[in-house]
């Protein structure tokens, strides 16, 4: 009987465990969208500097946009500093493969962040984009 008993107790335990450590991954969001890797699920203000852009990050419908106060030159420095992006640096310049703590990885499942300068596809990368006034950068989580 107490065999029975210890053996159920660690079962319980164990699931116990599991499911603390599946509900408490990400931010808080358990809905299994890639906005569960999220840094940031609410528009917000970062950095300081003398310039201003705006920079929406929009995946699965949804879409946060970041206002970033800046003395860099251009975008990818910008969300470099802040580390809203990362990437690899390549033949072309920084591939950004995690913007906003997610990924996208088109090796994995052909995902990938399409730039947008004032809702057209930019002629650069985020590193070759030099901070223009008025203009809204956008990133978007694209498969």
């Amino acid at each position: 009987m107490k065999k029975k008993f210890r053996a159920s107790l660690a079962v319980l335990v164990s699931v116990l465990m599991l499911f603390s450590l599946v509900s408490c991954s990400g931010n808080g969001l358990s809905d299994g969208s890639i906005w569960s890797d999220a840094t940031y699920t609410e528009d917000i203000q970062l950095g300081k500097g003398q310039k201003t852009i705006t920079v929406e990050v929009e995946a699965e419908e949804k879409v946060v946009v970041f206002t970033v106060k800046t003395d860099k030159e251009t975008v990818g420095e910008a969300l470099q500093e802040l580390e809203l992006i990362e990437g690899e640096e390549g033949e072309y310049g920084l591939y950004v493969k995690t913007v906003n703590g997610m990924l996208a990885d088109y090796g994995v499942n052909q995902s990938y962040w399409a730039f947008l300068i004032n809702g057209e596809y930019a002629s650069t990368g985020v590193d070759g984009a030099v901070i223009a006034d008025k203009e809204i950068y956008r990133l978007v989580y694209t498969k």
